[in-house]
């Protein structure tokens, strides 16, 4: 696996929210958790260890700005979460934009890889994001003008 590759989302002016902490970010994974478990409830099937296959890790270093997804599962590793903002210049003002950073680690296999496809997907659809995957595509999750 390629060593520290990205993927962004994005909050344009058209998403639900302008800014995004990390608490946040990890009430929609576990939002996600709870959701893909009521769709294994329904099937019959243990679904929600393999939909979320990792556990939140959080450092005093990383403490609102990054958090870890570890994984003990074969098959997965790590994949790390953070926030940040850019200036972005926009008819000669400039405009601050926040992001979430999802980066595949040296040790990311290509289960991280596809898990994180997954989460990329799912963040930018539920705020309405921009997303930017890994591959450098573009998908809109909001609506455009």
């Amino acid at each position: 696996m390629e060593s520290n590759s990205h993927a962004y989302i994005k909050l344009v002016p058209a998403s639900l929210k302008q800014t995004i902490t990390t608490d946040e970010l990890k009430k929609l994974f576990l939002y996600y958790k709870e959701i893909t478990g009521k769709t294994g409830k329904q099937l019959g099937w243990d679904y929600d260890r393999y939909a979320f296959p990792y556990e939140i890790q959080e450092t005093e270093e990383g403490k609102g700005r990054w958090f870890t997804l570890h994984s003990d599962m074969d098959r997965y590793s790590a994949l790390i979460v953070a926030v940040n903002q850019e200036i972005l210049k926009h008819q000669n003002e400039d405009r601050l934009q926040s992001y979430i950073q999802i980066t595949l680690t040296s040790k990311s296999t290509h289960g991280d890889k596809a898990k994180a496809n997954e989460f990329c997907k799912f963040l930018s659809k539920q705020l309405h994001g921009e997303l930017h995957l890994f591959n450098n595509r573009v998908m809109y999750h909001y609506k455009r003008r």
